[in-house]
């Protein structure tokens, strides 16, 4: 065996180990549960750690905690302006803040009480366009944190904001756009 046939053995073994390697990441990843041990996999003789209970408990956890947070008039009361600037680096990529000025989604200029769907020129989507009635702070808060949950199929790709700190004080910044 010469000097080429041992490297390409020594490449195929490596590349099909690298081929195995990124298929178990990948199924960890997709199918990942957690097994509420901490995270280190090790099941304790005396404990059962069955899939279905896990989502039950955080269902009722995120259930639990959507009910004892602030409300929204009371986040906006301490909102932070500054903050919500930043946040609205997010929207930037999509949204412009001057009037008339759309971008792949609409201008946020006086945003907060305008009617949804609301911009002459814009060509929303039909769930939108659907919802009805003006972009309230509450509407709003609902639609930034899961514009799909909010309206499904909205033509909106953002995710969502996942903070309701956040929502708030995006919407505060918004505000004093006029």
């Amino acid at each position: 065996m010469n000097t080429m046939e041992m490297t390409k053995i020594t490449g195929a073994v490596c590349g099909a180990l690298l081929v195995y390697l990124l298929i178990n990441w990948t199924g960890e990843v997709l199918y990942h549960v957690e097994s509420g041990d901490g995270g280190h996999g090790e099941a304790h003789a005396s404990e059962s750690h069955a899939p279905a209970s896990i989502y039950k408990t955080e269902v009722a956890d995120a259930a639990e905690e959507a009910s004892e947070g602030p409300t929204m008039a009371e986040l906006l009361a301490s909102a932070d302006v500054a903050k919500g600037s930043k946040v609205f680096s997010k929207c930037k990529a999509c949204h412009k803040l001057d009037d008339g000025a759309n971008g792949t989604g609409p201008h946020l200029f006086n945003t907060v009480d305008r009617a949804i769907g609301g911009v002459d020129g814009f060509s929303y989507s039909a769930a939108l366009t659907g919802l009805g009635g003006n972009w309230t702070p509450e509407a709003l808060d609902g639609f930034l944190a899961s514009p799909k949950k909010y309206a499904p199929g909205t033509k909106m790709g953002f995710s969502g904001l996942k903070k309701a700190t956040d929502r708030a004080n995006l919407i505060a910044y918004l505000q004093t756009v006029k």
